[in-house]
């Protein structure tokens, strides 16, 4: 009788030639196992703060349609006119509406939209009022408290978007979450493309979950994965354009783009002499305090008129002059594709234009920044783009809660090993890569961490966690001691 048979273990069959032998398990790289590591702590430690401004921007994507809802009375006429009103007398009517302050852009009515009349006064700070005139009867529609042209519901919601209404300290949180998004999307592409080429799945697992994965983390991760692919693309977009305008990284960002010459330029406002200050008179042409003092309500026809006839057409906003005897800025704020930002200046008493800034002639950094922020505001592309940012927000949702699923399901559920979530991936990655990845990726990383402070900060803080847990670890784990060989004899 054989050992196997006194054991009381089968034997096994001979294995038939249909049968495929089982492949031997893949054995992790140190860079999978150190970039499995990193993604699992940044989507447990991260999420939370992704989460919230997927919500908070899936808020500000309806915006324009919010506007519309609760500002008709001020942003629209109810009968649109033959031909507007000299501005000069709509200016008027809202400096009798608004006898404070100075004003410092106007924007002309069009069609159903009414003139806007903004003011600026010390006591709102960034803030400005502006004052809404229907453009065919000067007839003053309402007055609202703006920022940068924008409505208290838009401000609110860009503020809640951008630092939770909690001033400066807050912008830290939408920094944190724009500095991690782009490392939790790229790693995820490169887990999954990884998975895929050891399972040696099909090119279609990559677009469509495999379904096939039964229940449980495998099909989870499936969803989790597939969609993340999907969101690849967009997610690395708002990143990227969130970065741009953050605390921290947008600082480092725009000392980018002064080393390289390629801000927006500048237009020249000077003038070769310094006209009289034009004396008030009455009427519709009566003077109105300007940016620069006291100001002629005609020259806002003389500008516009001169504007016009060098080419900028669409919706224009007119600032006067900073300064006395300086030269008006005529710019194209047609935010939608193909934009319009062309820009000239104007002398306001003859009305000869002075100096010209078109948009084509811009670099192509400030050319790609400026049309980066209208497409993250979902403006570039009007209603298409609203409802592809809602779809990033809502798809990034979806990602983050099935990433805490798969936290989990991978839980271990036997009765002596019962715990609340799946343990992290074994650690070990940074000791296994060869010597020449750590020379090229550590400075690399430090390069990276000094551009994005907050990444480099907190992936700083990643590391020192995961180093004392470690050593915790170990320092519970029980020693194993080693049993003496039994004597001999016995």
């Amino acid at each position: 009788m054989s050992l196997t048979e006194l054991s009381g273990a089968s034997t096994p069959e001979p294995a038939t030639a249909t049968e495929t032998p089982a492949r031997p398990a893949r054995r992790t790289s140190p860079f999978g196992a150190l970039l499995l590591r990193l993604h699992f702590y940044a989507g447990i430690l991260v999420a939370p703060f992704l989460v919230v401004a997927a919500l908070t921007g899936l808020a500000y994507t309806t915006t324009p349609q919010l506007d519309r809802i609760l500002y008709s009375d001020q942003l629209t006429v109810a009968q649109v006119g033959d031909r507007p009103l000299p501005l000069a007398d709509q200016v008027g009517a809202a400096r009798n509406a608004h006898p404070d302050g100075s004003i410092t852009t106007v924007q002309p009515g069009d069609g159903d939209r009414t003139t806007r009349v903004t003011f600026a006064l010390p006591e709102l700070g960034e803030k400005q009022h502006t004052v809404y005139v229907d453009p065919y009867t000067a007839q003053v529609k309402g007055q609202l408290t703006t920022w940068f042209g924008s409505t208290p519901a838009t401000t609110w919601l860009d503020d809640l978007h951008r630092n939770l209404h909690l001033g400066v300290v807050g912008r830290h949180y939408s920094e944190l979450a724009a500095s991690w998004l782009w490392v939790i999307a790229l790693g995820g592409v490169i887990l999954w493309w990884r998975r895929r080429s050891a399972s040696r799945a099909t090119a279609r697992h990559l677009l469509v979950p495999d379904l096939s994965a039964g229940k449980g983390v495998r099909r989870t991760r499936g969803w989790h994965a597939t969609t993340g692919i999907w969101l690849t693309i967009g997610l690395l977009f708002l990143s990227a354009t969130g970065l741009t305008w953050s605390r921290y990284a947008g600082a480092n960002f725009g000392a980018g783009l002064d080393a390289l010459s390629a801000r927006a330029p500048e237009i020249s406002t000077s003038l070769t002499t310094v006209p009289d200050e034009p004396a008030e008179t009455g009427g519709g042409h009566h003077g109105s305090t300007g940016a620069g003092g006291v100001v002629e309500s005609a020259a806002f026809d003389r500008v516009a008129a001169a504007a016009r006839t060098a080419g900028l057409n669409g919706p224009v906003e007119i600032a006067p002059a900073a300064e006395a005897g300086s030269a008006w800025t005529v710019t194209q704020v047609d935010n939608t594709w193909p934009v319009a930002k062309d820009r000239v200046a104007v002398d306001p008493a003859g009305g000869e234009v002075t100096a010209r800034s078109d948009f084509a002639d811009w670099p192509l950094l400030a050319q790609l920044s400026a049309l980066g922020i209208q497409a993250h505001m979902g403006l570039l592309f009007g209603l298409v783009n609203q409802i592809l940012l809602a779809a990033l927000a809502l798809g990034l949702l979806c990602v983050i809660v099935w990433g805490y699923r798969m936290w989990w399901q991978r839980r271990p559920t036997r009765a002596d090993r019962r715990a609340l979530a799946g343990t992290p991936p074994a650690r070990g990655g940074v000791r296994g890569m060869p010597l020449w990845v750590l020379l090229i990726g550590v400075p690399v990383t430090v390069a990276i961490g000094w551009a994005l402070p907050l990444f480099g900060i907190t992936l700083l803080a990643f590391l020192v966690i995961d180093v004392i847990a470690g050593a915790v670890s170990r320092r519970r784990r029980p020693a194993v001691v080693p049993t003496s060989p039994a004597p001999a004899g016995s």
